[in-house]
């Protein structure tokens, strides 16, 4: 799972979380499928075999699953979370209809290491 530090591993916390906490907790399960994701399909990629390829991918699937869960959940504890989630959502929609030929862009390209390099 994940790599980073999770106060809470191997042993339960001696009161209940708060919400903030709880929500914090639901975030590094969330991280923790990505995770999971990752390796399962690293190691279907990694293998011939086509049984333990077909279950790696169900099970990467599933993982996949829980992150919508999970997500559900932070959307109900958190008025916030939909709105925030959508808000994102529809920045990379606009941002593809610009790529393909739709609404001007009205933000001025931001320069690259490479366009400030001096000839």
């Amino acid at each position: 799972m994940p790599s980073f530090a999770n106060p809470f591993y191997g042993n339960v916390p001696p009161g209940k979380m708060s919400l903030y906490e709880l929500v914090r907790a639901i975030r590094l399960d969330i991280a923790g499928e990505h995770e999971a994701v990752s390796l399962y399909q690293a190691h279907a990629d990694a293998t011939d075999n086509p049984l333990a390829k077909k279950v790696l991918l169900d099970i990467a699937d599933e993982e996949r699953e829980h992150i919508g869960e999970l997500t559900q959940v932070l959307r109900m504890l958190l008025d916030d979370e939909a709105q925030l989630l959508e808000n994102g959502a529809e920045e990379v929609k606009e941002m593809a209809a610009e790529l393909e030929g739709g609404a001007p862009s009205t933000s001025a390209e931001a320069p690259t290491v490479g366009s400030l390099k001096e000839d």
